[in-house]
């Protein structure tokens, strides 16, 4: 395959030339497309060196084989990877914009696979316009690698890392490898609840949370784009999903999705409940709207749901894997641990609205996955649908084995 390794000016560009010996051993073609910034930190003669391949780096360069060298570059390869891809490299992406080597070149390869290795300190990463940017570019078809949480150039510990040269290089095999016939969760049937519920108070009111169902309608979607089937039980939601493999049941209060998620689960391989289910209900539904009274104080009586959760966790085969949220505000990771051991569950994830841009009503989150091992995976900040791939690709396609 041919590839091309895109190089925005980041200090993650010292980790480049590992990442183009990789590819070089594994068999591709690369050559390497920088920005005079990138320059300050890796040499051309370095790139050069482990490429075999002269470095494309300016536009109007009296040196380049071709006059229109970013379109030459465009038809010969097969793939590009953008390491480190930096803010800038990123929102210049996002809008369009052409002004060097690099970013003509990314403006011409709309038909090949792209991939884009954030790399900056973990404010810039978190940045609201960063993270649009990001959205843009992964609902245009571009695939996201990383970034890492760990140690930062700038002395801060965070998400922004760039992913390792290693992890790089087995994200484009595993996504352009030759298609196989039968995709990893083919033949198998996944349970998945998402959204809020409601519980009725009267014909106006009712007991509900924030959720979106944003997070569980694309765990559905990663799932079914694996090849399994969905059984999607939504509360009241207005995301929707347009795959053939989901089928969509909604319903309104705790109860309903009690009943529909307790029916269907023996028929299925697995179960991810992603849905902010109410935990109590009013204890009678009074008829008629709740008319102001005189009296400063309102007391509803409230009496709790049934747990959906630890039922499915109590009635669970042992082919069966079961993933649970969990969403803390306090002492998460013992709070969501208990949780997973109280209701029986092989993984649980970790969602703490004390971080900035996860949670309820957001386009972005950043969780915990737990497995009843012991073993723990984070995620930086990411989209929803791709923290979703993430969850599915860690609990379902490969899972870990519990530890003996």
């Amino acid at each position: 395959m041919n590839v091309i390794v895109g190089i925005s000016g980041g200090i993650a560009a010292y980790k480049v030339p590992a990442l183009v010996r990789l590819l070089c051993d594994a068999g591709h073609a690369v050559r390497c497309v920088a920005t005079s910034h990138a320059l300050e930190f890796v040499t051309r003669t370095t790139l050069q060196t482990v490429s075999g391949q002269r470095v494309y780096c300016a536009l109007f360069d009296t040196g380049n084989e071709y006059s229109t060298e970013h379109i030459a570059l465009k038809d010969w390869c097969d793939a590009v990877i953008v390491a480190p891809a930096t803010a800038n490299i990123i929102g210049k992406m996002a809008c369009g914009i052409g002004d060097d080597a690099l970013s003509t070149l990314l403006l011409s390869v709309q038909d090949k696979r792209v991939f884009v290795c954030p790399a900056m300190n973990t404010a810039m990463w978190c940045n609201k316009a960063v993270q649009r940017n990001i959205s843009l570019l992964q609902t245009a078809g571009v695939t996201l690698i990383g970034p890492d949480s760990g140690h930062l150039a700038c002395g801060t510990t965070g998400a922004g890392r760039m992913a390792q040269p290693e992890a790089i290089a087995d994200a484009l095999e595993a996504h352009c490898s030759p298609v196989t016939d039968k995709l990893p969760l083919e033949g198998k049937k996944v349970l998945v609840t998402a959204g809020p519920t409601y519980e009725r108070i009267d014909p106006v009111r009712y007991i509900g949370n924030f959720s979106s169902g944003k997070m569980g309608v694309a765990i559905a979607d990663a799932i079914a784009a694996a090849g399994a089937e969905v059984e999607l039980v939504a509360g009241p939601t207005h995301e929707r999903s347009t795959s053939a493999r989901i089928t969509l049941h909604t319903v309104e209060s705790a109860r309903q999705m009690y009943e529909l998620a307790t029916r269907l689960f023996p028929g299925c391989d697995a179960a991810i409940l992603a849905a902010a289910v109410a935990d109590y209900r009013p204890e009678s539904y009074i008829p008629e709207k709740l008319k102001r009274q005189d009296s400063e104080v309102l007391t509803l009586r409230l009496v709790r749901n049934p747990d959906i959760l630890a039922t499915l966790g109590g009635s669970k085969r042992d082919d069966q894997t079961l993933v649970g949220f969990a969403l803390e505000t306090n002492d998460e990771m013992r709070h969501a641990r208990e949780k997973m051991e109280r209701k029986n569950l092989d993984y649980i994830v970790l969602n703490s609205l004390r971080d900035d841009g996860a949670g309820f009503g957001v386009d972005t989150n950043k969780v915990t996955i737990i497995h009843r091992n012991g073993s723990t995976v984070a995620t930086p900040l990411l989209s929803k649908r791709e923290v979703a791939r993430r969850i599915v690709d860690h609990c379902l396609i490969t899972p870990q084995k519990t530890a003996p």
